[in-house]
């Protein structure tokens, strides 16, 4: 990381723009939408350009956008002027400052768990903000193990392949959390390759000549791990 052109812990916008037009009726969005009244609130946390969020509008008539970044706080905000949407973004840690936002009909958290130091905590104030029910969505492995080989190639480092989400399951229901599980094939958007590729030469701490070498090795890998796993529980708000 000394070395590093660019922190490893630093985002490509683009992977986290909410799409244009809505994706498949995907498990988590129909466990939202079964909870959601017509419209209800949303709050998104860990937002990023909104794709959990603003998937569920109509019927959802408000989505508070929650997220760290102010770069996709903006995306955010961006996609839900484009659907006229009444919309409201907080910058914050979760669950440090959750308290900058009000309860929900439906607390949605999708791709967040495994960046999330204690997932108790964090799902404590998920579950607090939540008048409905709380969504959330994780890949079933951890979205990096993919790209384990590249460590051994680059830096002959082995890589851990956890977590998983069966271990998150676990801390929830550690902190008193017994969430319902549905796991289905993962529908994963179609990034463009130079995309990908400067976002996994960034995780593995390269420069960007390396760039060639990354794409040579990744393949016709398509970069589409497994399962998403979608757990939902009651919210207390």
């Amino acid at each position: 990381m000394a070395q590093a052109p660019e922190s490893p812990w630093a985002f490509t916008p683009a992977l986290f723009r909410s799409p244009a037009e809505p994706g498949p009726d995907t498990p988590s969005r129909l466990r939202a939408l079964e909870a959601l009244p017509d419209g209800g609130s949303v709050l998104d946390v860990g937002c990023g350009g909104g794709a959990a969020g603003l998937a569920l509008v109509p019927p959802a008539a408000r989505v508070t956008g929650f997220d760290q970044s102010e770069e996709l706080l903006a995306l955010f905000t961006e996609r839900a002027r484009d659907l006229g949407l009444e919309h409201e973004t907080v910058q914050g840690s979760w669950p440090d400052d959750a308290a900058l936002v009000g309860p929900a009909d439906v607390v949605v958290c999708h791709h967040v768990a495994y960046n999330v130091p204690g997932l108790g905590a964090f799902a404590a104030e998920l579950t607090s903000h939540a008048r409905a029910r709380v969504v959330m969505e994780l890949s079933g492995q951890h979205p990096r193990a993919g790209v384990n080989h590249l460590w051994r190639h680059f830096w002959d480092v082995e890589r851990p392949t956890g977590p998983t989400a069966d271990d998150a399951i676990a801390l929830l229901v550690e902190a008193g959390i017994e969430p319902s599980v549905g796991r289905t094939p993962r529908w994963t958007r179609v990034v463009d390759r130079e995309t990908r590729v400067a976002s996994i030469r960034r995780y593995l701490c390269l420069p960007a000549e390396r760039d060639p070498e990354i794409d040579a090795l990744l393949g016709d890998d398509p970069g589409t791990p497994g399962e998403t796993v979608t757990l939902w529980w009651a919210g207390t708000a």
